[in-house]
C-alpha cells in the first residue's frame, strides 16, 4: 500500500496493508481519516461477502436445471440437496471467525475468495455430466465453503467499526452479503429465460469471474488489523455467558429464517407449479420468476434492521419482528389450510397467499438479522463497563473480542435454523398430506417461542432491574437491549 495511514487511531506499516494499531473509538482520529479506512474495508468486505453467500446459495438455483428424468433426482431428494450446503456452512463459520485475527481480514478475504472456486468449478462440471446422486450431494458440500465468508467478514468488520456505529456498519455489511444470494437466484433466471433450463453452466461461468474480481479487490484494496484478538479462547469465554447462547437461540429464528426459505421458496413455487400442470420447464421459469424477489427484500432490510436497533433497541425490534413473524407464518398456514382441503392445484388467491407469507418473512427476518446483531456487541459493551480490572483501551478490545468470537458462533447456530426448515419442509411434502402447511405450523410454534424467550431475557428482565436495581450476569451490568 502506498502511503501510510497514521494517527492516534491507527498506524499502517508504510509499504504494507498492515495496520498495527486501530481504535475506532477515538472519535477525532475518526473523524480525520478513519471512517475513511474502515469505509473502503467494509465496501470490499460485502462484495466478497456477496459472492460467497451466492457461491452458497448456488444449489437453490441448480434444482432448478434438474429436471427429474434427467437427473433422476425427486422433490425431497432436491430438499437435501439444498440442505447439505446449509449445514457444513454452519460449520464452517467457527474456523472462519477466528481466520481474520489469525491471519488479517485482507488476507483472510483473499484466501476465503479464491476456495470459492473449488465449489463453482465442481458444480459446472457434473452439471453437465450427470452423476449419482451421491455425487451431488458431495459436491454440494463443497458449497458450504461459501457459508464461511459470512462469519470472517462480520468478524472484520465488527473490528473496524465504533460502537455508536456497530447496528448500521454490520447491517449493511451483512445485507450486502445477503443479496448474493437472490442475485445468484436473478441470473439463474435470466439463463432460463433466455438459454433454457438446460445451460446452468453459464450461471457458474458468471462466478468464476465474480470469484476473480473479489479476490483481487481485497488484495489491493483491504487492510489486515494486527491489534486484534479472535480465537478459541475467546470463543470459549464468550460461551460463558448465558446471554451468548440466548442470543444464538435467536439467530436460528432470524438469519435461519432467511438462509433456510432462501434456498427453499424456489422449490415450494416449483412443485405447486408442477402440481398446476406446467411442464418442467415452464415450472422452473415461473419458480425462477418470482424466488429471487424474497431474499432480495430480505437483503435490503436487514441493514434498516440495524439501523432501527441503533435508535430503538435490539431487543424491542428483535421482540416486534417475531410477534410480526408469527402473523406473517399464520398467512402460510391459512393459505396451506385452503389448498389441503380441495383437489388439484393451488387456486390463484391461495398462490398470491403463499407468496405473500414467504415475502413478509423475508422481509421480516432481514430486520431480525440486523437487530440481533446490534446486540451482540451491545452486550458486550455493557459487561465490559463492570470489568473494573481493565482499563478502557483494554475494555474495548475485550468487547470488540468477545464480540467477534460469538458473532461467528452465533451465525454458525443460526446457519443450523436453515437445515431444519428445509429438513421441516421434506418431512412435511413426504408425508401422508403431501403439503407443506404441516412445516408452516412448525415456523409459526417457533416464532412464538422466539417472541417469549427475547421479552423474558432482554425487555422482562431489564425492567426488573430497573425497578429493583438488581444486575445480572458474571460482569454486574444490566442486560442491554441493544
Amino acid at each position: 500500500m502506498t502511503g501510510a495511514f497514521t494517527g492516534c487511531m491507527a498506524t499502517r506499516t508504510s509499504g504494507t496493508h498492515d495496520i498495527e494499531h486501530w481504535d475506532p473509538e477515538d472519535v477525532e482520529a475518526w473523524e480525520a481519516g478513519g471512517k475513511t479506512v474502515a469505509r473502503r474495508n467494509l465496501i470490499w468486505s460485502v462484495i466478497a461477502e456477496h459472492v460467497g453467500f451466492s457461491v452458497w446459495s448456488i444449489w437453490s438455483v441448480m434444482v432448478l436445471f434438474m429436471p427429474q428424468n434427467v437427473y433422476g433426482i425427486d422433490a425431497a431428494g432436491k430438499f437435501y440437496l439444498v440442505a447439505v450446503p446449509t449445514l457444513v456452512g454452519a460449520f464452517m463459520r467457527i474456523p472462519y471467525t477466528i481466520a481474520p485475527a489469525r491471519f488479517g481480514g485482507r488476507n483472510w478475504t483473499i484466501v476465503s475468495a479464491l476456495l470459492l472456486l473449488i465449489p463453482t468449478l465442481l458444480t459446472l462440471y457434473f452439471m453437465k455430466n450427470p452423476a449419482s446422486y451421491t455425487t451431488y450431494l458431495v459436491v454440494a458440500a463443497f458449497a458450504g465453503l461459501g457459508g464461511g465468508n459470512f462469519a470472517s467478514s462480520m468478524t472484520n468488520i465488527n473490528a473496524f467499526y465504533p460502537q455508536r456505529l456497530k447496528g448500521w456498519a454490520l447491517g449493511l455489511n451483512a445485507g450486502g452479503g445477503n443479496i448474493g444470494v437472490p442475485v445468484i437466484q436473478l441470473i439463474g433466471l435470466l439463463v432460463i429465460s433466455t438459454a433454457g433450463n438446460m445451460r446452468p453452466e453459464i450461471v457458474c461461468a458468471v462466478y468464476l469471474v465474480a470469484i476473480s474480481v473479489a479476490a483481487v479487490g481485497a488484495a489491493v484494496k483491504m487492510d489486515n488489523l494486527r491489534n486484534q484478538k479472535s480465537n478459541l479462547g475467546a470463543l470459549v469465554e464468550a460461551l460463558r455467558f448465558r446471554h451468548s447462547w440466548v442470543m444464538s437461540f435467536l439467530y436460528i429464528g432470524t438469519f435461519g429464517s432467511f438462509i433456510g426459505f432462501s434456498f427453499a421458496f424456489g422449490q415450494v413455487l416449483q412443485i405447486n407449479y408442477l402440481a398446476g400442470g406446467d411442464t418442467p420447464a415452464q415450472a422452473s421459469l415461473h419458480a425462477a420468476q418470482i424466488a429471487f424477489l424474497g431474499p432480495l427484500l430480505g437483503s435490503i432490510a436487514r441493514p434498516f434492521g440495524g439501523k432501527l436497533a441503533d435508535r430503538i433497541g435490539g431487543g424491542k425490534i428483535t421482540l416486534y419482528t417475531f410477534i410480526a413473524m408469527m402473523f406473517a407464518a399464520g398467512i402460510l398456514i391459512v393459505a396451506g389450510t385452503l389448498d389441503d382441503a380441495q383437489a388439484g392445484a393451488a387456486t390463484g388467491g391461495q398462490m398470491a397467499g403463499f407468496v405473500i407469507g414467504f415475502i413478509l418473512l423475508f422481509v421480516l427476518s432481514g430486520i431480525g438479522n440486523g437487530s440481533t446483531y446490534k446486540m451482540i456487541p451491545s452486550i458486550f459493551e455493557a459487561k465490559a463497563q463492570g470489568r473494573d480490572d481493565l482499563d478502557r483501551e483494554q475494555k474495548a478490545a475485550w468487547s470488540r473480542s468477545m464480540s467477534g468470537a460469538l458473532i461467528g458462533f452465533a451465525g454458525a447456530v443460526g446457519a443450523l435454523g436453515g437445515v431444519f426448515i428445509n429438513i421441516v419442509l421434506r418431512a412435511s411434502y413426504v408425508g401422508d398430506a403431501k403439503s407443506a402447511t404441516n412445516a408452516f405450523w412448525v415456523f409459526g410454534l417457533f416464532y412464538v417461542v422466539c417472541a417469549v424467550v427475547t421479552w423474558v431475557v432482554f425487555l422482562r428482565l431489564r425492567e426488573h432491574q430497573a425497578r429493583s436495581g438488581e444486575h445480572l450476569g458474571r460482569s454486574a451490568t444490566p442486560v442491554p437491549t441493544g
